[in-house]
C-alpha cells in the first residue's frame, strides 16, 4: 500500500536531487535540467559518479550488517528513484519477514512506489510519500507498517547533505521516536577529502535551487551522538566494511563522502 499525504505535480523547471543522483546511476528517470546540472557537478567534481556508486554499496552493506544483528523493520527516508537491489531485496534476503517503509518527497518516486513494492511473501513492503522535514507525518504514515515499540533502522543515506543546521534536531526527533536497539544509517559528502571540488559541486547545486552542506568530520560525527558506533565507526565510505568491490572501487580515487551507522542504546 503506498500511504501519502497531498501529492504535488512533477516539477520539470528545476533540478531535483533525487533524479541528478540517478542520472549519476545511469538512470532513465530524469528530466533535461536535472541531467544538466549532474553533468556541470561531474565536471567540477570527478568523484561525483563515484560517489554515488560508493553510497549505494554502502547502504546494501550498512543493511546487511544491520538485518543480520536481528533488526527487521527498516525506514528509508529520501529513498531516491528505484535501483536494483533495493533495500528491501536487501533486508529480506537475510530475513525474508523484513518490514521495510520507503519514504521520499519526488512524485517520480511515487510512480515508481508499485514496483518498490515488490517485496518477499513473508516481509511487507511500503511507500510515504513525504518531505524528510516532516518526521511527524512520516513516522504517523510509517506506522501503518512498521511497530515503532520494536527497532528500526533509518537509514539518511546520502540525505543530511541537503539539510541545514537544523538536520541535527531533526535526525534526533526521528531518533527519538525509535526503541531501544534502533540503528541509524547516515552517509553525507564532505569537503574534507577534496574541498575545491566539492565547493564547486555545492555552489552549483545551490544555483540550481538544492541548498547543499557538505559536512567536516566532527559535523558528521555529531548526528551519532548518544548512540554506540558500529565498527569501524565514522569512516570514509568506501572503507566502511568494505568487501571486494569496494576495495576495487577505491583505487579510481577518493569519494568525499563520510558514513557511519549506529545503534540505540
Amino acid at each position: 500500500m503506498t500511504r501519502t499525504d497531498a501529492v504535488p505535480p512533477v516539477d520539470t523547471s528545476r533540478p531535483h536531487p533525487a533524479r541528478v543522483y540517478d542520472w549519476w546511476l545511469g538512470g532513465k528517470d530524469n528530466y533535461p535540467v536535472d541531467e544538466e546540472l549532474a553533468r556541470q557537478i561531474l565536471a567540477a567534481d570527478e568523484t561525483a559518479v563515484r560517489g554515488a556508486r560508493a553510497n549505494r554499496r554502502f547502504m546494501h552493506r550498512a543493511v546487511r550488517t544491520v538485518a543480520e544483528a536481528g533488526v527487521r523493520q527498516f525506514l528509508d527516508i529520501g529513498t531516491g528513484i528505484p535501483t536494483e537491489p533495493n533495500l528491501h531485496q536487501v533486508a529480506q534476503g537475510v530475513a525474508a519477514g523484513s518490514r521495510v517503509v520507503y519514504a521520499d518527497n519526488d512524485p517520480i518516486v511515487l510512480r515508481h512506489a508499485e514496483a518498490l513494492l515488490h517485496g518477499s511473501a513473508e516481509g511487507r513492503t511500503d511507500y510515504v510519500h513525504a518531505d524528510a522535514r516532516d518526521p511527524e507525518t512520516i513516522l504517523r504514515l510509517a506506522g501503518g507498517s512498521l511497530d515503532l515499540g520494536r527497532p528500526v533502522a533509518l537509514s539518511l543515506v546520502a540525505l543530511t547533505h541537503y539539510l541545514d543546521d537544523d538536520a541535527y534536531g531533526l535526525v534526533k526527533r526521528y531518533v527519538d521516536a525509535l526503541a531501544p536497539g534502533s540503528h541509524l544509517i547516515l552517509s553525507q559528502v564532505t569537503p574534507d577529502l577534496n574541498p575545491e571540488a566539492v565547493a564547486k559541486a555545492a555552489a552549483l547545486f545551490a544555483r540550481g535551487g538544492t541548498p547543499f552542506f557538505p559536512r567536516a568530520l566532527a559535523e558528521f560525527a555529531r548526528f551519532f551522538d548518544g548512540l554506540e558506533l558500529l565498527g569501524p565507526g565514522v569512516i570514509p565510505v568506501t572503507g566502511w566494511r568494505p568487501e571486494a568491490e569496494d576495495v576495487a572501487a577505491q583505487a579510481e580515487g577518493i569519494v568525499p563522502v563520510y558514513a557511519g551507522v549506529a545503534r540505540k542504546p
